[in-house]
């Protein structure tokens, strides 16, 4: 294997250990693109780098016109087309919007491969790290910074023992919410009437206390409760 094989060989395995690396920390958390996914996006990266890397490899023998390549255009290629992959992993669910992180690793993966794919090891190497640190570090930062959590709520009364409006923001005062928008609706058969909107509160446990307390409620018919997060 001449010298040139042997550093192309090393760009694309650089690659492929670092996709694999980000992609197993996407896959422990069961993430629609995890290990096999961010390996070859990786891998493709630092493959197309390697045509503008080595053009004498792919330019026909005898050629007489002087070529003249750019990198630079052909990252810009790459990381356009990984915009549509990164999309296909966003999703809506109900409320919330999932699949962000995702999107936003595949494209430091992609940008990865491109370091690889033009031999510039260090930053790739340090990107790698810093990406893994990211998404396993930072998970546990956000986890202890306080922040407001939103739910959105359900609450279904019999029509003749509706509890009143200021006794119910009472209620979900009382167990640290307070409300963003509330809804108001009557059943098509006039029998019920719905409580609905957003609610927020700085409470991690708030909404398990108002689980609790809304089954212990005769007047409640039927009651859903969901967060709502990125």
């Amino acid at each position: 294997m001449n010298a040139e094989y042997l550093d192309m060989t090393l760009h694309l395995l650089g690659a492929i250990i670092a996709g694999g690396i980000i992609g197993l920390e996407r896959d422990y958390h069961d993430k629609p693109a995890g290990f096999r996914t961010h390996t070859l996006v990786c891998l493709s990266s630092s493959l197309l780098m390697l045509i503008s890397l080595y053009p004498s490899h792919w330019v026909p023998q005898g050629t007489t016109f002087s070529l003249q390549t750019d990198p630079t255009r052909m990252a810009q290629g790459i990381m356009t087309g990984i915009g549509f992959l990164g999309a296909g992993v966003i999703y809506k669910e109900n409320l919330s919007v999932r699949g962000l992180t995702t999107a936003a690793s595949i494209w430091i993966t992609a940008a990865i491969g491109i370091l690889f794919g033009i031999g510039f090891y260090f930053p790739a190497i340090l990107a790698t790290l810093f990406g893994l640190g990211i998404l396993t570090l930072f998970r546990q930062i956000e986890i202890k910074i306080p922040s407001l959590s939103y739910a959105m709520h359900y609450i279904r009364f019999d029509q003749g023992a509706t509890m009143a409006e200021d006794a119910f923001r009472e209620l979900l005062k009382e167990h640290g919410f307070n409300v963003s928008n509330l809804g108001y609706r009557v059943s098509p058969d006039g029998k019920h009437f719905d409580y609905q909107g957003i609610l927020r509160t700085k409470k991690p446990d708030a909404a398990a206390h108002l689980v609790t307390s809304l089954r212990g409620l005769n007047t409640v018919h039927s009651f859903h409760l969901a967060p709502i997060g990125d």
